[in-house]
């Protein structure tokens, strides 16, 4: 917990988490996003967004949900690209996309349809105002990397859960 509180540096109440990562996060730091996530809540956090891509995404939504049963005054917020997005995931993928948007408090449609700088657009509003980024990046240009880049332009606070030492980020 207090590593968490040391990297996270949430110190005030009603701080805001965003959360990036890859598509193809395989679900092996649940334990650590498990515990930054109760470590954020213990320090103030109570709005988490997710941006409700496949993935660390959907992970993180789930991690969140999972601790709202004990703590009613967690908000979950969802930013989604449009809102068919979801109608490309894998069929157990849909099944999880709908739960978790059931349990959001608010959901930004950021267009109605899809175009090409339609997830910059989605990236950028999820950490507009956000306290925190929580991210699984692995160091690519990619759209974690682009978010996780804005976070420190914009010098909030990131954390990367992947298990890389080159990519621990602290600012």
């Amino acid at each position: 917990m207090r590593l968490f509180s040391y990297l996270c540096g949430v110190n005030r109440a009603n701080t805001i988490v965003a959360f990036t990562g890859h598509r193809a996060y395989d679900g092996s730091a649940n334990g650590t996003l498990d515990a930054c996530i109760a470590a954020l809540y213990a320090e103030g956090a109570r709005t988490f967004r997710v941006g409700m891509a496949e993935g660390f995404d959907l992970a993180a939504a789930e991690a969140v949900i999972a601790l709202m049963s004990a703590h009613a005054d967690i908000r979950l917020e969802a930013y989604i690209p449009w809102p068919s997005f979801y109608k490309r995931f894998s069929v157990e993928d849909q099944r999880r996309y709908l739960n978790i948007v059931s349990h959001c408090v608010l959901t930004v449609y950021i267009d109605h349809n899809y175009s090409h700088a339609i997830f910059y657009q989605r990236n950028d509003r999820l950490i507009e105002g956000a306290d925190i980024v929580v991210a699984w990046w692995d160091g690519s240009s990619s759209g974690t990397g682009y978010t996780v880049k804005q976070a420190r332009k914009n010098k909030l606070r990131v954390v990367n859960l992947r298990p890389d030492p080159q990519l621990l980020m602290e600012l």
